[in-house]
C-alpha cells in the first residue's frame, strides 16, 4: 500500500515537472517565434529605410541636378540679354554715326551747291563714307602745292562744317592725271607722287590751323593710280586732278 502511495505521489511530482517544462517550453518558442518576427520586421523596416534612403538620394540628385540646370540657363540668359544689349548699343552707336554723316553730307551739298553745278565738286556717300572731291583748280596753280587764295576761301567753307564732326577720322588724299612732270617742276616734284603728297600735306596743315583736330587727320598721295576718269582726254584728266576729303569711322 505505502509503495503504491509512494508511486502515486512520484507519478504526480512527474507529471507537475513535466507540465511546469511543458509550459516553459511553449514560453521559449513563443518567445524565439516574437524574436523571428522582430527580426523579420527588422529587416522589412531596414530594407524600407534603405529604400526611402535610396529614394531620398535619387530625388536629392536630381534637385541638385535641376538647380544647377537652372542656374546654368539664368547664366546664359544673362550671357545672351548682355550680349543682346551690346549689340543693341551698337547699333544705336552706328544708327547715330550714320545720321550725323548724313547730316554732314545734306551741309556740305548744300554749302558747295554753286560747285558742284559747275562739276568742280563732287560729294557722294556709301556705308559710312563720305568723298568730297575737289578739282585741283580750285585749290592750286597749275602745278603748284600751295593753296591759292581762292581754294582757301572754298576750303574754309568745309571747315566750317568739318568742325562740327567729332567722330570721324578726315582723310586727304592727294590725286594727279598720268602726265609726267617735266622741265622746271621736276627739280621739286620728279614724279606725280611728289605733286599729289605736297598738296595732300597743305591741305592738311591748312584745315588743322582752322581748328581740325590733328589726331584725326592724315594725308596720302596716290598720285596717277586711282584715277576716276579716262586720262586719254583732257576732260578726264581735269577730273582725276583733284584732292578727296574723306570722313571715315574711328576704327
Amino acid at each position: 500500500m505505502k509503495k503504491n502511495i509512494h508511486l502515486f505521489v512520484s507519478i504526480f511530482v512527474m507529471s507537475l515537472f513535466c507540465s511546469g517544462c511543458l509550459v516553459a517550453e511553449s514560453k521559449y518558442i513563443k518567445k524565439v517565434e516574437e524574436t523571428d518576427n522582430l527580426s523579420k520586421e527588422l529587416e522589412t523596416v531596414k530594407a524600407q529605410r534603405d529604400e526611402l534612403d535610396k529614394d531620398l538620394k535619387s530625388k536629392t540628385d536630381d534637385l541638385s541636378k535641376t538647380a544647377a540646370e537652372k542656374r546654368q540657363k539664368i547664366a546664359d540668359l544673362e550671357a545672351e540679354n548682355t550680349k543682346l544689349k551690346d549689340n543693341v548699343s551698337q547699333l544705336m552707336k552706328k544708327s547715330q554715326e550714320v545720321e550725323a554723316a548724313s547730316q554732314t553730307y545734306q551741309e556740305l551739298l548744300k554749302e558747295m551747291k554753286g560747285e558742284i553745278s559747275q562739276g568742280q565738286v563732287t560729294i557722294t556717300e556709301l556705308k559710312g563714307k563720305l568723298t568730297m572731291d575737289v578739282v585741283d583748280k580750285i585749290l592750286f596753280a597749275s602745278g603748284e602745292s600751295a593753296v591759292k587764295k581762292e581754294g582757301l576761301a572754298v576750303l574754309k567753307r568745309v571747315v566750317e562744317i568739318l568742325k562740327n564732326v567729332k567722330d570721324k577720322n578726315i582723310r586727304i588724299e592727294g590725286h594727279t592725271d598720268n602726265v609726267k612732270i617735266t622741265s622746271r617742276l621736276a627739280k621739286v616734284y620728279p614724279t606725280n607722287w611728289e605733286l599729289a603728297a605736297a598738296r595732300a600735306i597743305n591741305v592738311s596743315k591748312y584745315l588743322q590751323q582752322q581748328g581740325i583736330d590733328p589726331k584725326i587727320l592724315s594725308a596720302t598721295a596716290f598720285g596717277e593710280y586711282q584715277p576716276l576718269a579716262d586720262n586719254s582726254t583732257a576732260e578726264g584728266r581735269a577730273k582725276n586732278r583733284r584732292i578727296a576729303i574723306i570722313l571715315l569711322p574711328k576704327e
